[in-house]
């Protein structure tokens, strides 16, 4: 029997100016979804994002490492790291320190990023992205799992690098890859423990987990040792009220990468029924996690969704 698929939620780490995201206010929303019962809370990451209109970004490893101070339970990921942005050596003493503190909750949802204008202020060529993502992960996993490193790469040089303490979560916090692109997906499947995306209809979601696979096996590993995940924007309530609504709020807040299979029309939309129906249809696909993106974040969303939609998934 393949395990229940986990149901996890986005939190709203980003906004469109003139809003600001409220520090205090997102970490209390972090502990309000371990209390509904969600398995997994996520968030975004981006260091500079926009510049008309630009959009406030609460830096993504600091909002967890303060979450996972106020809570015991909920899992806690990246959806997603920016990950050739940050200075692999330092990051991997960050994300172990926070797998620490969380007590063996995080879960590192990675991705090459897209924003050059992000990359050229920090100084990273936008060019050589996917091979410093690539030389990253191998210096996560290796300072992660080994006592001593030493290795040359680009402009890093490590020479006995001894990291203590090491994760809590062995060999390392799962590392899953975002993308779509067939060398990412072969990433995901040969270099990862998994892969994730956003706004996948069922069907766009099968044709790229079947490519997956097929790489997972010729590398000589079992798909269904990997984690999968899918990020779906919700609105629970009448489908007339809540197909405008979704539909200006993707528009205004959100893009779509040229080329992936991610779409607004993946919105789950509907009463508690309809949703649970559409749900169901992802589920049916075998993905292992589904996010919930919940229309602006609302309270009142996030409960009908807790309270009345998910109740239906799990009988």
């Amino acid at each position: 029997m393949p395990a229940p698929v986990s149901f996890g939620v986005a939190m709203r780490n980003f906004t469109r100016f003139p809003e600001l995201p409220d520090a205090g206010a997102l970490i209390d929303y972090g502990v309000r979804m371990e209390e509904l019962g969600f398995s997994s809370l996520w968030v975004w990451d981006h260091i500079l994002l926009g510049t008309d209109p630009h959009f406030p970004i609460i830096d993504s490893l600091s909002l967890l490492t303060a979450v996972a101070a106020r809570t015991k339970t909920i899992k806690i990921g990246t959806g997603v790291l920016v990950l050739p942005l940050r200075n692999p050596v330092i990051l991997a003493k960050q994300l172990s320190s926070l797998d620490l503190i969380s007590n063996g909750r995080l879960m590192l949802g990675a991705a090459v990023g897209w924003y050059k204008r992000e990359f050229d202020a920090v100084g990273i060529a936008y060019e050589r992205r996917g091979k410093i993502m690539d030389r990253n992960l191998d210096i996560l996993k290796r300072l992660w799992t080994e006592d001593s490193v030493t290795g040359e790469w680009d402009e890093l040089n490590l020479r006995n690098a001894v990291m203590f303490p090491k994760p809590v979560q062995k060999p390392h916090p799962p590392i899953l890859i975002g993308g779509y692109v067939d060398v990412v997906l072969k990433r995901a499947a040969t270099k990862g423990d998994g892969w994730l995306t956003y706004f996948y209809t069922p069907e766009a979601y099968r044709e790229s987990w079947a490519k997956i696979s097929a790489y997972a096996e010729e590398a000589g590993r079992d798909p269904a040792d990997l984690y999968s995940l899918n990020q779906l924007p919700i609105y629970v309530g009448p489908r007339e009220v809540g197909m405008p609504k979704m539909t200006e709020w993707l528009n205004a807040e959100w893009d779509l990468s040229k080329g992936s299979l991610s779409t607004f029309d993946s919105a789950i939309v509907g009463t508690p029924a309809e949703c649970a129906e559409q749900i169901a249809a992802h589920m049916a696909t075998g993905v292992k996690k589904i996010v919930f993106v919940p229309w602006r974040y609302e309270k009142e969303q996030i409960d009908l969704l807790a309270h009345e939609v998910l109740p239906l998934l799990r009988k």
